[in-house]
């Protein structure tokens, strides 16, 4: 598979777009366990961040991104550009990751 660049910009700096593939997206449904529900819980009570919870998002955005570049490396592309990150919460304790951008064959300049 070749590099995808992903970037949230419309264009990538020293490289021109030649041609726009279409629209590619990755999702990732992510849960945490009940040890990490409590400890979270907890946490919201007196304070402070939960590091088990954002391991778990990144590990969904990382997901979500391998999606979106293998779905990008499909058409042919070298890059997506526009990306954006969605989230929702699908019911309790799971959340729903999207990302989404164009694909595109660029060229350096």
């Amino acid at each position: 598979m070749v590099e995808i660049t992903v970037t949230t910009t419309d264009a990538i700096e020293g490289r021109e777009v030649t041609e726009y593939c279409g629209v590619v997206s990755g999702e990732a449904i992510i849960g945490a366990n009940v040890v990490s529900d409590i400890a979270s819980g907890i946490r919201d009570i007196v304070g402070g961040r939960s590091a088990s919870y954002e391991k778990r998002i990144k590990e969904g955005r990382e997901e979500a991104l391998s999606d979106l570049r293998a779905e990008a490396d499909d058409l042919g592309a070298d890059a997506v550009v526009g990306a954006t990150f969605d989230y929702e919460e699908m019911r309790e304790g799971m959340l729903w990751v999207n990302v989404s951008g164009t694909a595109v064959k660029t060229r350096r300049e």
